[in-house]
């Protein structure tokens, strides 16, 4: 089974709840999914559409081929009804055969929605009568569907319970004479894992990590990290601090840190422009942060409820003059969830900033994970106490290592005196213009980046030594994964590279894996093939071709075969 729902009108219209209602039945049924978000930035009216792929085996991207249509308005039936399969199925929220017939499709069924909405007690039930139709049409066992019903709307009382499974219920039995070749029998199993969206991952990564403090500005898609995050409050000790602006959030996180709590900021690109001159106080004063950049469209404001993968080079640069800096990009939940608690963990122990860069896509899109989130047994902080300088007096925040790091105390924490500064400094944290030091204390900080370099994992592979190797980072990983098993199956000897560790680059197992084949095409959300252009520059490896996608959508496995066989390298 290996099917995709498309749920499509405008916004308002309830397009999350059936999405929802959809996904639960088949996470509880036992099944994988992947659903995509994809909406505008505004309230009401639009178009907007929920795409849910559902399979018996494990899916890592969302596919183009569209099984099941729900079309709440007129909108989204012209726009999306080429997608469906020949042998797919359309639902048309049609109360009053609006559509002319000879523009209906043989394969679509009008449905009154709205009037069983009615029926079932108000209109407001809408979605779940689409929900009811949709879970007929897919082989749910109508028991399934009622449980999962009770246990949404039971904080609402039994009469909200009774309208939903009787809305339900109707749209459920309008579609027992409709036939649907991929209709299967769902019944409940143990589900195969968690059911979870990026957002929850980074803060569930994070409070693992012990974070104990967040500052944020709201700026989608980021809030909704912050958000889940927030929503922990009640059973764990921590603050999160919604702030007047992106600048202000950057330098409490930086205080918060300078006493000693675990802190970090979520935003998208536009926000952490703003935070990009305190980006440089946490460099000089060594101050460990962790900052996630998810990432959406721009310059300024461009697109701010879509995706994309177009601020790799700005964070790997970003604030002025030179700092070591870590980067991460996971491509899913679960990687997610690990490199946060890694970027909490190398920041403080480097005492350098840690960057994760996210986008909309991943966001807010829910993936089916089923390995088990581990939390670290052990927090290790690498902060000194009295009991570990010899000489409280003479402790130097700043002493000149060969590795670069110096030894962190916290202030008020015992009798040593910790200083911080934006300016140059001496080992003790007193300002100072001298050249000679300044000389040193750039080449102190810079010494880090041999230890963090060593930090960072080799990208992971699949069919390392293929004739044709595709190179990804981040979100795009997943669609590059299917797109390589695709073409081993058209006959094409083809593997790929999928980066989490970005920064320091790790460019010697990148090399190496891509010493072992003849081509080298590189994947990415952006337009100017970044990812490709900094392996050129730490390996010397030229790319032959770029798949690059750009419109605010996320890439799908058919967009990478497409544009290979047009390069007439598929």
């Amino acid at each position: 089974m290996d099917i995709t729902v498309k749920i499509g009108g405008e916004a308002g219209q309830g397009i999350q709840t059936v999405g929802a209602l959809i996904s639960q039945a088949c996470h509880s049924a036992g099944y994988y999914l992947l659903s995509v978000n994809d909406f505008e930035s505004r309230i009401r009216g639009g178009h907007s559409f929920l795409q849910i792929r559902v399979s018996d085996a494990p899916i890592t991207a969302p596919s183009h081929r569209v099984a099941l249509l729900v079309a709440l308005n007129r909108q989204t039936y012209d726009l999306h009804k080429q997608e469906v399969d020949s042998t797919g199925v359309i639902l048309l929220n049609d109360a009053e055969n609006r559509v002319e017939k000879n523009t209906v499709r043989l394969n679509t069924v009008r449905l009154n929605i709205d009037e069983l909405a009615i029926q079932a007690g108000g209109k407001i039930t809408a979605n779940t009568v689409a929900a009811g139709a949709v879970l007929s049409l897919m082989g749910a066992d109508f028991q399934l569907i009622e449980t999962i019903l009770t246990k949404r709307f039971s904080s609402k009382g039994d009469g909200v319970v009774q309208m939903n499974v009787a809305a339900a219920r109707l749209g459920y039995e309008s579609m027992s004479g409709v036939d649907f070749s991929a209709k299967t029998v769902m019944k409940s199993s143990a589900p195969k894992g968690k059911l979870i969206n990026g957002s929850r991952a980074a803060a569930l990564g994070a409070l693992a990590a012990d974070c104990r403090f967040a500052a944020f500005y709201p700026m989608s898609p980021a809030t909704a990290i912050m958000g889940a995050f927030d929503s922990f409050s009640d059973d764990f000790p921590i603050v999160t601090e919604q702030a007047e602006d992106e600048i202000a959030a950057m330098n409490m996180i930086i205080g918060a840190s300078y006493a000693g709590v675990r802190a970090m900021t979520s935003t998208s690109g536009g926000g952490f422009c703003l935070m990009t001159e305190a980006l440089g106080l946490a460099a000089m004063a060594e101050t460990p942060v962790v900052v996630i950049n998810a990432q959406r469209p721009g310059p300024a404001t461009g697109l701010p409820t879509r995706t994309s993968q177009s601020d790799l080079l700005f964070v790997i640069n970003a604030s002025q003059d030179e700092f070591p800096r870590f980067v991460f990009a996971p491509g899913a939940p679960h990687e997610t969830f690990e490199t946060m608690i890694r970027a909490f963990h190398l920041s403080d122990k480097y005492q350098a900033p840690a960057i994760i860069l996210m986008d909309q896509y991943l966001c807010d899109s829910s993936f089916v994970a089923e390995k088990p989130f581990a939390v670290p047994e052990k927090i290790e902080r690498f902060i000194v106490g009295d009991d570990q300088i010899e000489n409280s007096s003479e402790y130097q925040r700043f002493a000149l290592t060969a590795d670069g790091v110096s030894p962190r105390a916290l202030p008020c924490a015992g009798r040593a005196l910790s200083l911080a500064t934006g300016n140059e400094h001496l080992e003790d944290g007193h300002i100072s213009e001298d050249q000679t030091n300044r000389k040193k204390m750039v080449e102190k900080r810079l010494a880090k980046f041999s230890g963090m370099r060593a930090e960072m994992r080799a990208p992971e592979t699949y069919h390392e030594g293929a004739a044709l190797m595709l190179a990804s980072w981040g979100s795009s990983n997943g669609a590059v994964k299917e797109a390589t098993l695709a073409l081993n199956e058209m006959g094409v000897d083809a593997g790929c590279m999928n980066l989490v560790d970005i920064w320091p680059f790790p460019g010697e197992p990148v090399a190496e894996i891509l010493s072992k084949s003849r081509r080298f095409v590189v994947v990415e959300c952006n337009s100017y093939a970044q990812l490709g252009k900094l392996i050129a520059q730490e390996t010397g490896v030229q790319y032959d071709h770029a798949v690059l996608k750009y419109d605010g959508r996320p890439i799908y496995p058919i967009d990478i075969l497409n544009d290979l066989k047009d390069a007439g390298l598929a």
